[in-house]
């Protein structure tokens, strides 16, 4: 039986690698290995979060985290070059732009052993960001490149990529998947409506943690003054990241606004089925946002899902009051179609017929 390793470390690869592990393992015909790098490891990451998720048990769980980059990536790579070395897998899957994604990708591509990226061809254009780092110089070394748009394609095609002996393909964005299987199981997993006592389409819901609005303290002044104006029409719940709660209290900043811990996916999933917009910083969430039919505010300068922002579903405000205020107000008097299919159906399995094809 032919063998794949799947390199996972953040909480969104772990949701995104179930899609394609639930797949695998209904087929029969590929044995998948999963390493947990521990770049992500908190009490949302216990054993209850994978139980709860159905998400297949990792066989290697590396618990590396809390370190720099340099760090970070080095020791991951160092550790999965070994278990790489032990498994001998016909090919290596790795997800998006994350320092387990280039780690997982290096070991492999210095080993020989094939690279399948998930999440290829996606571009922020803000070599700033350690993510397009990582995203970009992953594409470079896979052998299989899984795109999730045309938009990705195109930005691989400008750069090249059709020189090069790697396949490109597009499936769609396996989020879908992921978000249609959770978002049945949320109804019975969550109470967090009930118990925050909100209302259907009577709040927002706002996520802020990249750093560069968190650790700026102009940039979190705005983002925080324009929240807190929103508030007062209608509530803001934000489920606080430990970076925002650590820069909130240095720069002396309050807010009126609903802080909340943060929350597992099924309660994500609760709240975005229930609140009436989304204002956000991440990147995944502004999908998750469009799938669940409600408009999205992105408070950055650019986002890989331009789509979003060419379709009308999304728009980019950056950490700026005046922006952030104006886009709520429209997308609050605005009625749109959400039927449009961006990110494709059964992605999953496309995904796994071309992941056997490149091994067999």
């Amino acid at each position: 039986m032919k063998k794949i390793v799947t390199i996972l470390g953040a909480r969104p690869q772990f949701i995104k690698g179930a899609v394609l592990s639930r797949v695998i393992k209904k087929h029969n015909k590929i044995e998948e290995v999963i390493v947990h790098t521990g770049q992500h490891f908190d009490a949302n990451m216990s054993q209850v979060f994978f139980d709860e998720m159905q998400i297949p048990q990792p066989k290697y769980n590396l618990a590396i985290n809390g370190l720099n980059h340099g760090a970070m990536t080095g020791q991951m790579l160092e550790k999965i070059e070994k278990i790489l070395m032990d498994e001998k897998p016909d090919a290596v899957v790795v997800y998006g732009d994350t320092n387990s994604t280039i780690a997982g990708a290096l070991a492999a591509k210095k080993l020989h052993i094939k690279v399948v990226h998930i999440e290829a061809g996606l571009r922020s254009f803000n070599m700033k960001m350690p993510e397009e780092v990582n995203r970009i110089l992953t594409d470079r070394i896979s052998d299989l490149l899984v795109c999730p748009t045309d938009k990705a394609v195109s930005n691989l095609q400008d750069e090249g990529f059709n020189d090069f002996s790697i396949k490109i393909e597009k499936h769609g964005d396996i989020m879908k998947d992921a978000m249609d299987f959770y978002s049945k199981l949320s109804e019975e997993k969550s109470n967090i409506i009930q118990d925050l006592a909100l209302t259907k389409n009577q709040f927002v819901l706002a996520t802020i943690h990249r750093q560069e609005n968190t650790d700026f303290e102009n940039n979190l002044k705005e983002i925080f003054a324009a929240l807190d104006e929103i508030h007062e029409k209608l509530t803001v719940v934000l489920p606080l990241h430990p970076r925002t709660k650590k820069m909130l209290d240095q720069f002396n900043i309050r807010t009126n606004i609903k802080l909340i811990d943060p929350v597992g996916y099924f309660d994500m999933i609760n709240l975005l089925k229930n609140c009436k917009m989304v204002l956000t910083d991440s990147g995944g969430l502004q999908k998750e946002a469009f799938f669940n039919k409600k408009h999205c505010v992105i408070i950055r300068e650019e986002t890989e899902w331009i789509e979003l922002v060419n379709e009308g579903f999304a728009k980019l405000t950056g950490a700026n009051k005046s922006k952030i205020i104006t886009v709520f107000k429209e997308f609050i008097h605005t009625t749109k179609n959400f039927n449009v299919d961006l990110y494709g159906t059964d992605v999953g399995e496309k995904i796994y017929t071309s992941i056997k094809q490149l091994i067999q």
